[in-house]
């Protein structure tokens, strides 16, 4: 696993925790329009299915920070990539090499 999606998934059992507010998939689809005013008003709801968390109702400006963080973090990543001075694939090799079928390869 990658190490941003390791990270995301230790930040999101984290988060799990330290809400207070967590709802089975059920009980979410019941009151639903009550949990979409608790996260409008900054309270969010995690929704879970057998006991392991499935969903978040946040914000949606918290939403928005946590999509421009995930971006950054991408970002940075690939200009460490390619820091390393490695052999590369345009995009044009990548989009040609997926429509074959064929594993991509370095330039």
């Amino acid at each position: 696993m990658p190490e941003h999606q390791e990270h995301a998934s230790g930040v999101a059992r984290a988060a799990v925790e330290a809400v207070e507010n967590s709802v089975s998939v059920r009980e979410a689809r019941a009151h639903l329009a009550e949990h979409i005013n608790r996260a409008e008003s900054g309270t969010p709801t995690v929704v879970t299915r057998n006991g392991a968390p499935v969903a978040a109702l946040v914000p949606f400006a918290d939403f928005e920070v946590l999509e421009e963080a995930a971006d950054l973090m991408l970002a940075r990543e690939a200009e460490a990539v390619l820091a390393r001075d490695e052999p590369t694939v345009t995009l044009a090799e990548l989009v040609a090499d997926l429509f074959s079928g064929r594993t991509p390869g370095p330039a």
